[in-house]
């Protein structure tokens, strides 16, 4: 599983996402804002989609795109405390994955009030070939 947590994180933050590596099924959830510069933290800028929120309001705001995307038919693989890995069964086999991840400006105190982030990224290839243990879905 932190093999799978590893190569996630690589993958938000290695680079752009082309046409296939689209982010697919993310929306603007009530009470985030777009953050398409991701607080220009962590070089994320312009390789995941993030969204703010007040760092009190950030793990409510998680809470609800977890069960945004599992109504949408992405399962829960991994996670820790500021990420979560998730996996979607394609129609022809193999599974697709995303991943969301929480993070704020820790040079800034980080009161109620500080700009908390949500950033989603694409994990690029099949995450359930084979090769890649832990990262098949769980039923």
């Amino acid at each position: 599983m932190k093999l799978v947590l590893l190569a996630a994180a690589a993958a938000l933050i290695a680079g752009p996402t082309d046409a296939q590596g689209s982010l697919p099924d993310v929306p603007l959830l009530a009470g985030a804002t777009p953050a398409p510069d991701c607080g220009n933290l962590y070089g994320m800028a312009g390789k995941a989609f993030c969204v703010s929120a007040p760092l009190a309001a950030v793990g409510a705001l998680a809470d609800a795109y977890v069960a945004d995307l599992e109504a949408r038919g992405w399962l829960v693989a991994a996670g820790d405390a500021n990420r979560v890995v998730f996996v979607k069964r394609r129609d022809g086999g193999g599974c697709d994955g995303l991943q969301m991840q929480a993070f704020y400006d820790t040079s800034r105190p980080a009161g109620p009030e500080a700009t908390g982030y949500l950033g989603f990224g694409v994990i690029p290839g099949d995450v359930c070939a084979s090769g890649q243990p832990g990262a098949a879905p769980q039923p």
